[in-house]
């Protein structure tokens, strides 16, 4: 039996997670409270001052919030594409949710201070800014080693989920990626460790690599994407996926 077209999305992966389960409704609203949590001020201003403010605030929380929303799409790609609710996958799932709420007041406090929101005068001693900058990278790698989790949990799965060639290699490839960006936020932590605490700041360059790897990883995973389409069956790539 075939899978319907819109069951399948444009890589080629089979959609397992069609239906809204109990996991993706207590994600979202979890999500939607860490973004509660972002927003400048929940009370309406009442002079021109408090609305300037507010102003002012709106950059750092465009870029929280396109960050968190990255976050939510690769939850998203994640259930949708696997449709998991085993104990791994909710245990997983736990785990990134509290390390999403964790990860809200360090990355508002980050960028607040960026975008010039806040001053210097809000570290009392040195060392609180590679403080911060450690707490930041920590939040981000635990998030992406959550999300490299799950797909480590889907890959084992795979014969079970009856993953073809090509879905197995998509599932490599995130696996890596993820995990890979986790890498990123501990040279973060590592090179605000070793930088003068006057210079800490700085660590938030490592960053920067996740363009690196990003396109680096792009130039691999296609040539395996390619050859792992070469070995799934037209059979393979449209028949009714295994239900959870």
């Amino acid at each position: 039996m075939q899978v319907p077209r819109e069951h399948i999305a444009k890589d080629g992966f089979r959609l397992r997670g069609t239906a809204m389960s109990r996991i993706d409704g207590f994600s979202d609203v979890v999500f939607g409270f860490a973004l509660t949590l972002l927003v400048v001020s929940l009370e309406v201003p009442r002079t021109y001052d408090e609305f300037h403010e507010a102003l002012r605030g709106s950059v750092p929380f465009a870029i929280c919030f396109l960050l968190f929303i990255s976050t939510w799409l690769s939850h998203y790609q994640f259930f949708r594409r696997y449709g998991l609710h085993d104990g791994a996958t909710i245990w997983i799932n736990r785990a990134l949710l509290f390390s999403v709420l964790f990860y809200v007041y360090p990355l508002k406090f980050l960028f607040n201070i960026a975008m010039g929101h806040l001053n210097g005068s809000v570290f009392s001693n040195i060392y609180q800014l590679r403080e911060l900058m450690i707490v930041y990278g920590m939040g981000f790698a635990a998030i992406q080693v959550c999300i490299a989790a799950l797909y480590f949990n889907a890959w084992r799965q795979r014969a079970g989920s009856g993953l073809n060639p090509l879905e197995t290699t998509l599932t490599a490839i995130s696996l890596w990626a993820y995990l890979g960006n986790a890498a990123i936020g501990l040279v973060c932590c590592l090179v605000a460790a070793l930088l003068p605490p006057e210079h800490s700041g700085r660590a938030g360059y490592a960053f920067l690599l996740l363009l690196v790897w990003g396109r680096g990883r792009g130039l691999v995973t296609n040539r395996r994407i390619r050859r792992a389409r070469e070995r799934t069956s037209p059979e393979e790539l449209t028949a009714l996926p295994h239900e959870h």
